[in-house]
């Protein structure tokens, strides 16, 4: 799950378009994708932390590319 990120910021910076992307949705996910990585940190859980800093990383870059891109 946390891979699906990319092919989505690969799409944006493609098409250097961030037209269809919802700046709403991808803030709420990148927030909760955040949360649960410093959660799984203060467990020490590898697993977890693993799993969403490659989510945090994704929908960073989604969120960024968004910004960048939106009006164009």
């Amino acid at each position: 799950m946390s891979l699906a990120h990319f092919p989505q910021a690969y799409k944006i910076w493609k098409n250097k378009s961030a037209k269809d992307v919802s700046l709403i949705s991808y803030t709420i996910f990148m927030v909760g994708t955040y949360v649960w990585f410093i959660y799984g940190l203060y467990l020490n859980q590898w697993p977890v932390i693993i799993s969403y800093g490659v989510g945090v990383i994704g929908t960073t870059c989604v969120f960024v590319l968004i910004l960048v891109y939106r009006g164009k």
